[in-house]
């Protein structure tokens, strides 16, 4: 079942932020994942958002997002970040697909 990467992303440093991103897509494309969303400024329509951008990325399951994650390709996109772009980030298994329904 796929699974995605929901980032919040804030750039203190736009400088560090360029390296970070090409780094960070060359490892996630060489581990199978795909952009769906990298805008550069989310629109809130209700609450607050507290980060500047949001980046989903979709995987072809958890245990490949967990490959990429630890992988010394991603490892050195974190370091390039590390201090000058602030990251909240998220796995989650997508839905099935029968969809998605409540209990009764």
């Amino acid at each position: 079942m796929s699974a995605y990467v929901i980032v919040n992303v804030d750039v203190l440093d736009e400088e560090a932020g360029l390296a970070y991103a090409r780094v960070a897509q060359k490892s996630i494309l060489s581990h199978g994942g795909r952009y769906l969303v990298a805008g550069p400024t989310p629109e809130p329509v209700e609450g607050t958002w507290g980060s500047s951008r949001v980046v989903v990325i979709e995987f072809p399951d958890l245990e490949r997002i967990r490959k990429w994650y630890d992988s010394p390709e991603y490892r050195q996109a974190r370091e390039i970040r590390e201090g000058k772009v602030r990251v909240q980030m998220l796995f989650v298994e997508g839905a099935p697909s029968e969809g998605f329904s409540l209990p009764d």
